[in-house]
């Protein structure tokens, strides 16, 4: 069974360290986000607000973070030291984003987890996904997280194995330090392992190994025939 620390490495920033344990499979962790909020206390904002950005519920924004002039965030929502919220961002609840993140413009995030330094910058879709320390995700690429069956999400691991994660929502699960092209589709319960790279406008599914690049193959031409 893949271990959720063959991906992360959960970090001292955020005081959820007791609840994400390691041993646990990465689609484990999902539950966990909305646990892990519901356990924090709350001390309101504590920065001041621009009044074109709208906030509800219980939602934590260390002093550090930069807002947007206008966006939603919803809560149960905690905004790590040093991140950067860009306009137009939506914030759905249950999420998670440790120091240094990067919340970009017109992009989408619910019931995610983000540890450090994870960028986003550009009209992304994060859903019910766990994003590793400093991944990136090129603009346009989209998180997906429900079958088109809408059944329960099945994982496919390196060694050809399966589980079934009994969620019917389960983004991708994407490693430390991946890379992840403009455009690209990972599909419900995608694995990325650490520095794993996508190319742009792919759709992915399965497990990308670590250190791998998952690319469009090539098509395959047959020779003409003469009747």
């Amino acid at each position: 069974m893949l271990r959720a620390s063959e991906l992360f490495e959960f970090p001292e920033s955020l005081p959820f360290g007791a609840i994400f344990r390691p041993e646990l499979a990465p689609w484990e962790w999902l539950p966990l986000i909305k646990e892990a909020l519901g356990e924090y206390v709350y001390k309101g904002y504590q920065t001041e607000k621009p009044c074109g950005l709208h906030i509800e519920g219980d939602v934590y924004i260390h002093p550090t973070v930069k807002l947007p002039p206008f966006g939603l965030i919803q809560g149960p929502t905690y905004i790590g030291e040093g991140c950067e919220l860009r306009p137009g961002i939506f914030i759905r609840g249950n999420l998670i984003a440790g120091q240094e993140c990067v919340l970009g413009n017109s992009c989408e995030f619910k019931n995610s987890l983000l540890l450090d330094g994870v960028q986003v910058p550009h009209f992304s879709y994060v859903g019910d996904s766990i994003l590793g320390n400093g991944t990136h995700l090129g603009a346009g690429v989209i998180c997906s997280n429900l079958r088109l069956d809408q059944a329960d999400v099945t994982v496919a691991l390196e060694n050809g194995t399966k589980h079934t994660t009994k969620l019917r929502k389960l983004g991708a699960m994407v490693g430390d330090q991946a890379e992840v092209g403009c455009n690209a589709v990972l599909n419900p319960g995608s694995i990325l392992g650490k520095r794993a790279l996508v190319m742009p406008s792919i759709a992915v599914s399965g497990t990308i190994a670590a250190n791998s690049i998952a690319c469009q193959k090539e098509p395959t031409l047959s020779a003409p025939r003469m009747d």
